[in-house]
């Protein structure tokens, strides 16, 4: 049995990813990891409130490390690369990735992780977005979407449930998984939870980031912790 280590976004693809692993007899998930912005402790890319990662991995019960990434060029290769020495000192010799077809991305992190001596694992890798979106709402997930490309998607979309509606009321041109970015998701129970991660939401706000790889505008969900019974 081979120990991996999953990439954990705290979105949808990455619940499906971790759930296919947890399936596999032949692989053990040794950890899940999420690289946060060392100044506000957000999760990268999602904008999310440190403290609902905190209670989601809590109710997955798997081991979880932060990585806290500085807003410098070069920091997000270099705290990834002394990771991913970590993982291979310890014996583990695989990272998994939620990817589904974007080339360029699956190559960028198969090039880092070959410079740290690490393979990548894609078990969503070619799946059909539609039927993947569906696989995620007919296991029982439930998931709300947290942030939107503003050139993608309407303010309205940010704060609402990840379900069928959302997905019929989205434009043609906007993959049904995002997975060009056009949004992001925060899983709040399913089938991997001991129970549901409680939440609320204090309304939505628009952002402008000016550099690196999610630069844009984006509208976000302002997404807190729930009270918790």
């Amino acid at each position: 049995m081979a120990d991996v280590a999953v990439a954990w976004s705290t979105g949808k693809d990455a619940a499906l990813a971790l759930q296919a692993v947890a399936a596999d007899p032949d692989l053990r998930v040794a950890e899940l990891f999420t690289t946060v912005e060392a100044a506000s402790g957000r999760v990268r890319g999602h904008g999310l409130d440190g403290r609902l990662l905190a209670r989601q991995v809590d109710a997955l019960g798997y081991p979880h490390r932060a990585v806290a990434v500085p807003d410098a060029d070069d920091a997000y290769e270099r705290h990834l690369g002394a990771l991913f020495d970590a993982y291979n000192r310890r014996g583990i010799d695989r990272v998994v990735y939620a990817d589904i077809f974007l080339d360029d991305v699956r190559e960028y992190r198969e090039s880092l992780l070959d410079s740290h001596g690490l393979a990548g694992h894609w078990p969503l890798w070619g799946r059909d977005t539609a039927d993947l979106a569906e696989t995620f709402l007919a296991d029982g997930f439930a998931a709300t979407v947290v942030r939107v490309d503003a050139d993608a998607l309407p303010a309205a979309a940010v704060c609402r449930d990840y379900d069928r509606a959302f997905l019929a009321d989205r434009p043609d041109d906007v993959d049904p998984c995002g997975e060009r970015g056009a949004f992001h998701t925060f899983v709040r129970d399913g089938p991997l939870f001991d129970s549901p991660v409680a939440v609320e939401s204090r309304g939505r706000r628009t952002e402008t980031i000016e550099r690196g790889a999610h630069g844009g505008t984006y509208h976000c969900c302002d997404l807190v912790p729930g009270p918790t019974a």
